[in-house]
C-alpha cells in the first residue's frame, strides 16, 4: 500500500468531503518522496503532530504518522521556528503526515465520540451537538445508572479526569459526549435534558453556567478523550489491510 492508497483508505470511512466547515487540512499534510510508489510498512498513530511525537515516530521506523491534530489549520503557516522543526523531522526521515480532525471526532465506526459511547455501552445512541453545521457528538442511555465517579472511571479507563463537576443527579442514566475542547457546548446537554456531559476541557466561565444549569460534567482532558479514535483507526487498519501500527503516547495532561 502506497501513501496515496493509504490516505484513500482512511478517507473511505472518515470522508473529509463531508466536513467542509472543518478549518483543519484533513488528509495528507506532508507527503513522502514517492507517494505513488513507496510501500508503507509501518504507521504511527498519535493525538498530536508535536515535535516529540514526530521524533518518536521516526525513531520507531514509521513510514507515516496519522494524527488527530495536524500541523495546518485555517491558513498556511510559515516554516519557521517550531513549525520548521516539526516539518523538518518528517522530511528528513522521509516520513509522511496524515491528519484527520473533525472527521475523526464524528466517525461512528472509529471516532472519538462514538468510540467512547461504545466503551460505556450506551444504548439508543443518536447524533448530538452541531458545530459549524456539522454534528460531531453522540448521546445515549447507560445500561445501568452510575455515579459520576463510576462513569468517569469507565469513560477514561481509569485515567484521572481534569475536572469532575457533580452539579446534577446523583445517579446518571443519560449521557452526551463531545471530545476535546468542547466545554462551552455543555448547554446542548442541558437543553436536551441529559444527566451528564462528557468532554475534554472546560473554561473558567463555563463553571458557573454548569452549576446553574444543574448538570453533571466530566472534563476528561483534551488529550485523554482524543486517544480513542486514533487507536480505533490503528486497529481497523491492521485488521482490514494488515498494515502494522503503533500508538505513540505523548500525553499533555491537558
Amino acid at each position: 500500500m502506497t501513501l496515496n492508497e493509504l490516505d484513500a483508505y482512511f478517507n473511505s470511512f472518515l470522508k473529509k468531503e463531508n466536513f467542509g466547515a472543518d478549518p483543519s487540512k484533513n488528509g495528507i499534510q506532508i507527503q513522502n518522496s514517492a507517494p505513488d510508489k513507496k510501500k508503507i510498512k509501518k504507521v504511527g498513530f498519535a493525538v498530536d503532530a508535536s515535535l516529540a511525537t514526530a521524533q518518536e515516530a521516526a525513531r520507531l521506523g514509521c513510514d507515516v504518522l496519522f494524527v488527530h491534530h495536524g500541523l495546518y489549520w485555517d491558513n498556511p503557516e510559515p516554516l519557521v521556528d517550531v513549525h520548521y522543526k516539526r516539518a523538518a523531522t518528517f522530511i528528513q526521515n522521509d516520513m509522511a503526515l496524515i491528519g484527520y480532525h473533525i472527521p475523526l471526532d464524528a466517525n461512528k465506526e472509529a471516532g472519538n465520540n462514538w468510540g467512547m459511547a461504545r466503551r460505556l455501552g450506551l444504548k439508543a445512541c443518536k447524533d448530538f451537538c452541531p458545530w459549524r453545521g456539522m454534528v460531531i457528538g453522540v448521546k445515549g442511555r447507560l445500561p445501568k445508572a452510575m455515579t459520576i465517579d463510576e462513569l468517569s472511571q469507565k469513560a477514561l479507563c481509569g485515567a484521572r479526569p481534569n475536572q469532575v463537576l457533580p452539579f446534577g443527579k446523583e445517579k446518571i442514566q443519560t449521557v452526551g459526549i463531545v471530545s476535546g475542547g468542547a466545554g462551552s457546548d455543555h448547554w446542548w446537554a442541558w437543553k436536551e435534558g441529559l444527566d451528564c456531559y462528557i468532554t475534554g476541557e472546560i473554561g473558567h466561565t463555563d463553571w458557573n453556567y454548569i452549576k446553574e444549569e444543574g448538570i453533571n460534567v466530566i472534563a476528561g482532558g483534551h488529550y485523554n478523550t482524543e486517544t480513542v479514535g486514533v487507536q480505533l483507526v490503528m486497529k481497523k487498519l491492521k485488521e482490514e489491510k494488515g498494515v502494522a501500527g503503533v500508538f505513540i503516547d505523548v500525553p499533555t495532561g491537558m
